[in-house]
């Protein structure tokens, strides 16, 4: 295979796709530090606030981004995992990252992997396990942004985006996962996502055993430097 060693570092291409609401900006940190150690990043908008943008044009934004780059570490966040098998379907991919993933089986819409996944009973013994409680009203802080810097998360909070698109509701189109190499890394404090939960979705739909890491349901905003860390350790040696 072609080598793509540059001043002795094997240099990567990461596609590196948002979660729900389609704001690059979750990866700027991510980014900077992928890019300080010598790889490619390319990091979209994803159209979750148009509500005329289905998972395939999310896919086309995906793709177009790349412009022509070849066999990129796919890494989506999130809802995220929706959109990075179907890139894997339309172009050579060396690896697909899913980071707090919805992985979605075929025909299943983003709107119904909750229920077809068992969530809420998940979700709510994590909480009652956790002192909290299930029946609180959402508070993005609480659930998204307890382990994420304050200045960081007012950054977030400042720009928070939608989801609203057709991606929602509508069936992911593929008729099995991509016949390629695919890693899992879940939050051990996702309080969205509980470990345990996470665990045996990636199991039960991928056959792949997860890893875990320190944090909560967006590792990006709160650990980037660890996260650019496990992206690179789980790219292939050579290419």
């Amino acid at each position: 295979m072609r080598s793509r060693r540059a001043h002795g570092l094997h240099r990567m291409t990461y596609l590196l796709l948002p979660g729900a609401g389609g704001d690059a900006r979750y990866w700027e940190l991510v980014a900077d530090r992928l890019r300080a150690r010598g790889h490619d990043v390319v990091a979209p908008d994803l159209p979750g606030p148009d509500p005329a943008a289905g998972l395939d044009t999310y896919a086309d934004v995906a793709v177009a981004a790349l412009g022509g780059r070849e066999r990129p570490v796919v890494v989506g966040q999130s809802m995220g995992a929706f959109t990075a098998p179907l890139v894997a379907a339309r172009v050579p991919v060396e690896l697909l990252v899913l980071v707090c993933p919805m992985i979605p089986a075929p025909g299943e819409s983003a709107g119904a992997w909750w229920a077809a996944t068992g969530h809420e009973a998940a979700y709510r013994e994590s909480e009652a396990r956790a002192g909290r409680d299930p029946d609180a009203p959402f508070d993005l802080a609480t659930l998204f942004l307890h382990d994420v810097a304050p200045d960081v998360a007012e950054r977030v909070l400042a720009g928070d985006r939608e989801e609203t698109g057709r991606s929602w509701h509508e069936p992911w189109p593929l008729e099995a996962w991509p016949a390629v190499p695919t890693r899992v890394l879940v939050g051990a404090r996702d309080r969205l996502f509980p470990e345990a939960f996470a665990r045996r979705v990636a199991r039960e739909r991928l056959g792949v055993e997860a890893d875990a890491i320190d944090t909560g349901h967006l590792p990006a905003l709160a650990r980037p430097d660890e996260l650019a860390e496990r992206l690179i350790a789980h790219a292939p040696a050579t290419a």
